[in-house]
């Protein structure tokens, strides 16, 4: 399996790497700067908690739970993440490519999957965001709840198993 950025030349992965971290870091530093406006006793984790609603009541309730200013910025939020996604996508992708370098065997193929893993959480983010907007625009009514709940747990296990495959490269000695 290779790498789905393997085609970078070696010079540039690095700068690369640093370029899109650091922007994946900004972005997420501009959406936990609203979260706080999101937070409500029916949506204690914010935007987290409407993502993982899975049934219509639950995430009807935490659109009535916020204000007209909470619901802008859930709606600047989800318009936004379309900016996120390839950022952090491509962010971790290439920390799985430098992690992986100088690896053979299944830690280097693990990692080259993970690098695809990558760019289909940030597919699945796409869906789960237009199932989140139909939501909040219309109001919750199946199958939109189950829909983001689903591509949203799918995202959120491809990057943290994406993740701990990046920074769990030192274990693996080639």
């Amino acid at each position: 399996m290779q790498h789905p950025l393997e085609f970078i030349p070696q010079y540039v992965r690095k700068p690369m790497f640093y370029t899109f971290f650091a922007l994946t870091v900004l972005i997420f530093g501009v959406f936990s700067a609203a979260e706080p406006f999101l937070r409500t006793p029916a949506a204690p984790s914010g935007i987290v908690s409407f993502e993982l609603a899975r049934d219509v009541n639950t995430a009807q309730s935490m659109i009535d739970s916020w204000d007209a200013n909470a619901r802008l910025y859930a709606a600047f939020g989800l318009g936004f993440d379309y900016l996120f996604m390839p950022t952090y996508a491509l962010a971790l992708s290439l920390g799985l490519l430098l992690a992986s370098s100088n690896k053979t065997g299944f830690y280097h193929t693990f990692a080259a999957w993970m690098g695809w893993g990558a760019f289909a959480a940030a597919l699945f983010d796409a869906v789960e965001n237009y199932a989140l907007w139909k939501e909040l625009i219309n109001g919750a009514f199946s199958p939109y709840p189950e829909i983001a709940a689903f591509c949203a747990t799918i995202k959120f296990m491809l990057l943290i198993v994406g993740l701990i495959t990046a920074l769990s490269s030192r274990l693996f000695r080639n």
